[in-house]
């Protein structure tokens, strides 16, 4: 057995010849468990709002999406796509054409994404479970073309669910300059009708601002005929995601951009992992502070076991042995109280997910979930313990070796 160890082991549990270094040792091992629990708690929490994001627009996003580096659009039947769509592994390619307008109904007005898209968008994603109303999904009808909405932007256009009356649909003219003069000359003007049916993300990007019509509509209203803007694409079950990513990135070259779901929504993610990342470092600083505990139980120590040094020094331990002792002591002590931190801190975590303990807010239905959503993920986990033990080992590291020294002169 290391005998440092052991010794540091027996310290740690022992009675002290002075009341006061076993509570200061107690308070020690709780300010790094309560930091540690903390540690737990918050990073799980910004997990639990990552994976609800997440499944939000699992919804709306397709599995992978193509677009052009330079510029908004390109042809349709360019043939690095044509390639990329006939790979055995794709199983829905929809070939798509989004940009800016102007929705009009009733008076209100609205700038809105229009995004045209292939009858087949229902099976290249989830739009039908989030699809809201007394319809179905449905693109156009003859020559009658249907436009879907973002929730919030009906509230805000007054259309209800199935809107009575067309809504009015402007972009800007590809060519020539606009004209004070006419500028109804300036744009383009067409209408979409209701299919009796909203969608619901519960994302304001999406609820807010756009609106699902068929390709030809879009096509024919930007005046992009034969382009598209991207491809979307589903994937056969089982096939390797990254294996395919990656040689769709290779026959798409350097002009074009094969981005995965996470990867379109690159700006929202970016900032929660900001987010995770200033919380982490802000309580592993509270970590540090709880650490300083520990040099004051150690010095102590060190003070009450003077006559148990000069002993294991008579029996032949060396300067450095009777050093390594009481730094284990403080590596037991960030240890122990990392263990028990961690512990409460799945303990609590379980609780919330189970329980739902702790409310977003006291409106029932207010926020789309009532209680703070968390997830643990096993290398949060694995990075918190780590964090601990490397914290109390450099925080114990320099004040053990001064005192032993001061002790051992």
């Amino acid at each position: 057995m290391n005998f440092p160890f052991y010794i540091a082991r027996r310290y740690l549990f022992s009675k002290k010849s002075t009341h006061a270094i076993n509570v200061i040792s107690g308070i020690s091992v709780v300010g790094v468990a309560v930091a540690t629990m903390a540690l737990v708690v918050t990073l799980s929490v910004f997990n639990g709002f990552h994976d609800l994001v997440a499944s939000f627009l699992t919804s709306f996003d397709p599995q992978l999406k193509v677009t052009p580096v330079k510029g908004k659009t390109v042809a349709a039947d360019d043939p690095r796509l044509t390639q990329i769509r006939e790979l055995p592994q794709v199983d829905v390619a929809t070939e798509c054409m989004e940009d800016q307008a102007l929705a009009i109904y009733n008076g209100r007005q609205a700038m809105v994404t229009v995004k045209g898209v292939d009858d087949n968008f229902d099976q290249l994603t989830h739009i039908g479970e989030i699809l809201i109303g007394d319809g179905t999904f449905e693109l156009h009808a003859a020559d009658m073309h249907y436009g879907i909405i973002g929730i919030r932007l009906a509230d805000a256009l007054g259309t209800g669910y199935a809107y009575d009356h067309p809504l009015k649909i402007y972009a800007p003219r590809r060519e020539g300059q606009f004209d004070m003069m006419a500028p109804e000359e300036s744009f383009i003007e067409d209408e979409l009708f209701s299919p009796g049916v909203l969608f619901n993300v519960r994302q304001a990007k999406y609820d807010k601002g756009y609106i699902i019509t068929s390709l030809g509509f879009a096509r024919r209203i930007f005046e992009q005929q034969g382009m598209v803007s991207s491809l979307e694409l589903r994937l056969k079950p089982g096939s390797n995601f990254e294996s395919v990513k990656s040689e769709m990135q290779k026959i798409a070259g350097n002009d074009f951009y094969v981005k995965d779901r996470f990867e379109q929504q690159d700006e929202t993610f970016k900032i929660m992992k900001i987010e995770k990342l200033i919380a982490y470092i802000f309580l592993t600083f509270i970590l540090i502070v709880a650490c300083f505990n520990i040099i004051g139980s150690l010095s102590m120590l060190i003070i009450d076991k003077k006559d148990d040094v000069v002993t294991l020094r008579n029996l032949g331990a060396s300067d450095k042995v009777i050093t390594r002792i009481f730094l284990f002591e403080g590596r037991l002590i960030s240890a122990l109280g990392a263990v028990i931190g961690i512990a409460v801190g799945l303990l609590l975590c379980w609780l919330q997910q189970t329980f739902g303990i702790v409310k977003l807010g006291s409106s029932s239905g207010s926020f789309v979930v009532n209680a703070y959503p968390v997830s643990v993920h096993p290398e949060d986990i694995l990075l918190i313990f780590v964090t601990v033990l490397v914290v109390g080992f450099l925080a114990v590291w320099y004040p053990v070796r001064y005192f032993s020294r001061r002790l051992l002169d």
